[in-house]
């Protein structure tokens, strides 16, 4: 499927080497003043070609907005905004062979070979300006109600940040946690200070290599409303879970402490409940279950990773098929490919976690 939500929905079109790619935008409400500036400046944080951890591809990435917006207000029709690729090299991917970790194997069984593989075709990453686009107007509307969502990069080829939201929010903690991370989200290089240049170091050496390297953006929502959310079906976790796991390249999300729970005690995972705060005047001392309990939100900071595989795209020489034939086969790819995903994916996952809750707030009538 092509589009998300219920009622604030998206639907991403397009091709990463085709005229363009894009995204219609559904539920926006009539008279929202778009912030154009803002949207552009998440868009720019997502775009290629911003340092030595990012594909050279140059794209302006401005969008040209088709649809539903007069005299920068939403008309109350789908948006539908478009994103013109001018910067193809589409003779890179002439005629090669199945490229392993990517989804050439998987598009040739599904389609017989009729999709469009250049740059990745439906399943590049280009795809996810339109998902920031849409994620920016979410962001808007949500810090309307007091809502705010930023990320960063958490860790990269194994390293971490040694940052722990989840630890605990005593007075005032949580809002000197969100200055924190809205300052590291501004950032050229989402990463803290004390941080960065061993990350950006990690990235060089395989770029160097030839190779890649992975890494976990931690997404964090401040404000989110106590009661958002229904059990099982309609839980936070499987709504925001079926969004980031949309993202390409993503292969885990968890919330709060995540699989690192399963190692703890219950008296440790629990989150003692304490009398005061914000929410519905009650705080936890800690926050391992990232703000979320049955499916619904505490009042507490929502926390959620994502998991980011290597870049699959990399100049060393690699096993394959060529699909003509059957035969075996080297690779060793040419071409414009990021030695590291995560800096660029930090605005899509913010976006996709906006649009996420943003959505559940529309339908649980809490917005």
């Amino acid at each position: 499927m092509n589009s998300y939500g219920k009622l604030f929905t998206v639907t991403l079109f397009g091709e990463s080497h085709g005229p363009s790619v894009g995204c219609v935008v559904d539920g926006v409400p009539a008279g929202t003043r778009l912030d154009m500036a803002r949207i552009e400046a998440d868009l720019a944080r997502r775009a290629p070609g911003q340092g030595p951890w990012a594909t050279p591809r140059k794209e302006a990435d401005v969008p040209e907005i088709l649809s539903g917006v007069l005299d920068g207000k939403a008309t109350g029709a789908p948006i539908a905004a478009v994103f013109r690729n001018t910067n193809t090299r589409s003779g890179d991917y002439a005629e090669i062979p199945l490229r392993p970790g990517q989804a050439d194997w998987t598009a040739l069984l599904k389609y017989g070979g009729h999709d469009d593989r250049r740059g990745g075709g439906r399943f590049s990453g280009r795809l996810t300006a339109g998902l920031v686009f849409a994620g920016a107007i979410a962001k808007q509307l949500l810090a309307g109600k007091g809502v705010t969502v930023y990320g960063r990069a958490q860790a990269i080829a194994g390293e971490t940040d040694g940052i722990d939201l989840a630890g605990g929010f005593e007075s005032g903690g949580a809002h000197a946690a969100k200055e924190v991370l809205r300052c590291i989200a501004e950032k050229p290089f989402p990463a803290a200070d004390e941080k960065e240049v061993l990350f950006l170091e990690k990235i060089i050496a395989a770029k160097d290599a030839g190779d890649s390297v992975g890494g976990v953006v931690e997404a964090v929502c401040f404000g989110l409303p106590p009661g958002t959310g229904e059990p099982f079906f309609g839980s936070v976790e499987s709504r925001v879970a079926a969004m980031l796991f949309s993202v390409p390249a993503i292969k885990g999300v968890e919330f709060g402490r995540g699989f690192a729970i399963a190692a703890l005690r219950g008296s440790e995972a629990n989150d003692p409940i304490l009398p005061t705060g914000y929410g519905k005047s009650f705080v936890s001392a800690t926050n391992y279950n990232g703000g979320l309990l049955g499916g619904i939100s505490s009042g507490m900071p929502v926390i959620v990773r994502a998991a980011i595989k290597p870049t699959a795209s990399i100049s060393l020489s690699q096993d394959t098929v060529d699909p003509k034939t059957g035969e075996a086969v080297k690779l060793k790819l040419e071409g414009r490919h990021d030695p590291c995903i995560v800096p660029r994916a930090v605005p899509v996952i913010e976006a996709g976690l906006a649009i996420a809750l943003l959505d559940l707030l529309l339908e649980g009538g809490l917005f």
